[in-house]
């Protein structure tokens, strides 16, 4: 009996600028909280992280200002897409939240560098 091949594509969207413009210290992955039109544009490297960045609001984290060009389902014009700007849920564990909200109130600041596309997930 033959093998299964699964191919696993890895894209990633990196955030640049951020390299340049602020001092990283520490990595933490999250998750998404997506719509299927959202995980597609994200899946197709259509996604912009260039002056996002993260709020704490009622002790959950939102991803501010990141572009996700989403592709609509229009009738004779298959390449119509338009640009969605609106906050969007992070997904990460409550410990994870206090220590980033300590941080946020000692003055740092929250920027995504990559967005990761490999597997099932969709991470931050």
């Amino acid at each position: 009996m033959a093998k299964k091949i699964v191919k696993t594509t890895t894209k990633s969207i990196v955030n640049r600028r951020a390299s340049f413009d602020y001092a990283l210290d520490d990595d933490l992955v999250v998750g998404l909280s997506l719509t299927g039109l959202e995980a597609r544009a994200a899946r197709d490297g259509q996604v912009q992280l260039r002056g996002s960045f993260v709020t704490i609001r009622d002790h959950e984290l939102w991803l501010n200002n990141a572009s996700f060009s989403i592709k609509l389902n229009e009738r004779g014009n298959p390449s119509a897409r338009t640009v969605d700007t609106s906050p969007r849920k992070l997904l990460a564990s409550r410990k994870q939240i206090d220590q980033l909200d300590a941080r946020k109130q000692s003055g740092q600041s929250i920027v995504p560098l990559r967005l990761l596309t490999n597997g099932r997930y969709i991470k931050l």
